[in-house]
């Protein structure tokens, strides 16, 4: 972060994701066909590097974080874990859609970050990106937040279904699906957010009436489903740790 609906899992009643996902465009079109069925194959996902790659999943960043933009000396990849010194975005060198991104994170006490997608301007990123909130939820400092500021909310647009995220300390896991405006974010296996940006007409307020934080400032409706993807660093001087960082194309 910068500064609903009943508690639901993978396997209840609710339409799986790849049918949520292909009823919110027009029929007949095979692009969005072939991204739902892509979609329904990911549960046999197997964390080897050989049936990764298999199964068309890759790294998002390589070890030498040659394929990352960052600013020098920030981000450091070792022993399997990335992590920041700063309050700074690694950012994809390349743009992304239609994608599955997979990862682990934990937090320290109070950390406050996030995994951004679809951004379009990394200088600004804050209006012109879709975030994914990672927090210590049951930290001191945000035990009372506004539930769009919880862990797997899309950060000051819609608070997740139900609270998921292990406490600081502890890794999580957390599965994304961007299916052209559509984002599910799975937390530690439940299903917490259901996102359809194409509902966010307004800059300033939710579909729900609730106001937006002001540097939120602009409608998601008309925003691209294509962009770069970043990892935000240690905001508010609260580490975060990310590893197993995994995406797969759609279609």
């Amino acid at each position: 972060m910068h500064q609903t609906t009943r508690p639901a899992t993978i396997r209840t009643k609710q339409s799986p994701a790849p049918f949520r996902c292909l009823s919110i465009f027009f029929s007949g079109t095979k692009r969005h066909i072939a991204c739902a069925a892509a979609l329904a194959v990911l549960t046999a996902f197997s964390p080897s590097s050989r049936a990764e790659q298999a199964g068309g999943w890759e790294g998002l960043f390589a070890a030498d974080l040659s394929n990352a933009q960052f600013p020098e000396g920030v981000w450091t990849f070792s022993n399997g874990e990335l992590t920041a010194s700063e309050d700074q975005v690694i950012w994809t060198k390349n743009d992304y859609e239609n994608f599955v991104l997979d990862l682990e994170f934990k937090t320290g006490p109070d950390a406050n970050s996030g995994v951004i997608v679809y951004a379009s301007d990394k200088s600004q990123w804050v209006p012109n990106s879709v975030e994914i909130q990672l927090l210590d939820d049951a930290g001191p400092k945000w035990v009372k937040a506004d539930p769009k500021w919880k862990c797997g909310a899309i950060f000051g647009r819609l608070a997740p279904s139900q609270s998921a995220a292990k406490p600081a300390g502890e890794w999580n896991h957390c599965q994304i699906t961007c299916c052209g405006p559509k984002i599910d974010v799975v937390l530690n296996g439940q299903l917490v957010t259901s996102f359809d940006m194409t509902l966010w007409r307004s800059g300033t307020e939710n579909p729900d009436g609730s106001k937006m934080p002001p540097w939120l400032n602009k409608p998601l409706s008309s925003h691209p489903t294509k962009g770069a993807i970043g990892l935000q660093g240690k905001h508010g001087g609260a580490p975060i740790w990310f590893r197993n960082i995994k995406i797969k194309p759609l279609g």
